[in-house]
């Protein structure tokens, strides 16, 4: 087995698992409350399938990329619902249940969204129509595969056998989390040189393009600020794990996985520093906010006893 079969095999497993373990924590109520919601799903679906394609495609330009750090960075635009954005949705003081529905609603839909697209695009940046067949269809694979079925067997799983769910949950989540940390470790120890030879011109193109995903998650989350933040962050967070198994697979060893890899770091590390930002109250101490809402968990316990 060759070092780019191993680590697609282990960023595969890791990604398999992930999508079980959101489809076990989803009620069937809160998707259906969001994807049955047209003027909410559409807010999402325009941030993430335009808004952020468009400004990914636009820096592209601007910067001159070579053609496999834009076909990198094209897969990643197309590959939204990453799991991290309901844990630092409510880090933020968004709202985690809209932050779930939106979140499993675009990772179901870009399996069939992300092929189509990239077919259209992928020729302009990659120069060859034979690349460009082979990776929608590998692709195709990959999201049927390691995002939509194990996300459907969670959800059956939730829906049809709860107490099994809630059962497997934790368990599931502390596994998820391993195989997270081992698959990126590996990633990063492998494609290390690429990552090294990043330069300051690059980080400042994937910091734009951080930005651009906020504000287009914040212009159209809505009046609320509570779904501002929700739809902001489920917007700049990419799906990293999946848009990995694709560039492993179909540009194994090219700068299209460090393209991946890269922006998929600095993304969820940009978001988690805004979460912490936007979920502190002005003139309050960390303290008093860890106080808050230690006394709103119990305030919320207690509620759930009386009833």
């Amino acid at each position: 087995m060759t070092i780019d079969s191993l680590v697609k095999l282990i960023v595969s497993a890791a990604v398999i698992e992930m999508m079980v373990t959101v489809g076990l924590a989803v009620a069937a109520a809160e998707l259906v409350a969001v994807s049955g919601n047209i003027r909410l799903f559409a807010r999402a679906a325009v941030a993430n399938y335009v808004l952020v394609p468009a400004a990914t495609v636009a820096l592209l330009l601007a910067f001159g990329a070579h053609p496999m750090v834009a076909a990198g960075f094209l897969i990643l635009a197309f590959c939204p619902g990453a799991p991290f954005g309901p844990p630092l949705a409510v880090l933020a003081g968004g709202k985690a249940a809209l932050s779930v529905g939106w979140m499993t609603s675009l990772a179901l839909t870009s399996a069939v969204i992300a092929p189509a697209a990239l077919y259209l695009l992928l020729p302009r940046v990659a120069g060859s129509q034979e690349l460009t067949f082979a990776v929608v269809c590998r692709m195709t694979g990959t999201l049927i595969g390691v995002q939509l079925l194990p996300l459907a067997v969670g959800l059956g799983i939730r829906h049809f056998r709860p107490g099994l769910a809630d059962r497997v949950l934790d368990p599931a989540r502390k596994l998820g989390r391993l195989l997270n940390l081992g698959a990126i470790g590996l990633v990063v120890a492998v494609y290390y040189p690429l990552l090294a030879d990043v330069k300051l011109k690059g980080f400042v193109g994937m910091l734009l393009l951080l930005v651009a995903s906020l504000a287009a998650g914040w212009l159209l989350g809505g009046r609320d600020d509570g779904s501002r933040k929700t739809l902001s962050l489920t917007t700049a967070l990419r799906n990293v794990g999946v848009g990995l198994v694709i560039a492993t697979d179909a540009f194994a060893g090219t700068p299209a996985v460090t393209a991946v890899l890269a922006y998929g770091l600095l993304g969820v590390l940009g978001s988690l520093l805004i979460a912490r930002v936007w979920g502190r109250k002005p003139g309050r101490s960390r303290t008093e906010c860890v106080s808050e809402t230690l006394r709103n968990r119990r305030k919320t316990m207690d509620r759930h006893r009386r009833t």
